[in-house]
């Protein structure tokens, strides 16, 4: 496989051959965007300006906090908390603005977070990479087909990517490759999961009842799901 600055980082994740490759290439994007926003990038003007417009989600946010720089937070908050009051509740001085305004503003303000804003456009092009690795590169195309398991929401991005960045005549071997390690994936976690509703017949529940694969089968099937293991 020819390394170079955009194919390093894709070789990185799918090297390990366990579980999604591309769950843990957006896990490795996500943190970067997280330490960067929490550590000096935070006090530079123009990165200020946007988390100021943007803020952050749920998920982001606690995501920051488990970086412990609680200062850092708070100083974006603090200018955040600033921009909000006026994009929500500001307006003509006299009048201000009318309740349905001010509510059609908080739900827009609640719609962006910083961190999945730049998250989203590095996917875009990561996965648009995917895409031109294995179109023109055998020994990415040996290396993804080897993978373990494709979860279901980035085999759907995969394939949307896919339809706009692939030739037709690579396309089809692309989508069936990644739908074999998605489908492949689901029929082991099928079987996990029955075998764990069967554990819980009277007859299975003997001490040493063999529960083989299916203890944690309902946190995989969410992952599979959802691309997120349920914490």
């Amino acid at each position: 496989m020819r390394l170079d600055i955009t194919s390093i980082p894709i070789s990185e994740v799918f090297e390990p051959r366990d579980g999604c490759p591309v769950c843990r290439l957006r896990d490795m994007l996500e943190d970067r965007v997280v330490e960067y926003i929490t550590g000096a990038a935070m006090m530079e003007p123009d990165v200020r300006q946007e988390t100021n417009k943007l803020g952050f989600c749920h998920d982001h946010f606690q995501k920051m906090l488990k970086r412990k720089n609680r200062l850092g937070v708070a100083l974006i908050l603090e200018s955040h908390l600033a921009e909000l009051e006026n994009q929500v509740f500001g307006g003509n001085a006299l009048f201000g603005k009318s309740p349905r305004k001010q509510g059609d503003s908080a739900e827009k303000a609640l719609s962006t977070c910083f961190v999945c804003s730049k998250l989203d456009w590095s996917m875009e092009r990561m996965l648009a990479n995917i895409c031109r690795l294995w179109e023109g590169d055998r020994d990415f195309r040996k290396l993804f087909e080897e993978q373990s398991a494709l979860c279901l929401p980035h085999f759907a991005m995969l394939a949307s990517s896919a339809s706009q960045n692939m030739g037709k005549k690579a396309y089809p071997d692309f989508i069936k490759a990644s739908s074999e390690l998605c489908k492949g994936y689901l029929a082991k976690l099928r079987s996990d999961v029955s075998h764990f509703c069967r554990m819980f017949d009277y007859r299975n529940n003997s001490e040493d009842a063999d529960w083989e694969d299916s203890k944690d089968s309902i946190e995989r099937a969410i992952w599979w799901l959802t691309s997120r293991m349920p914490k």
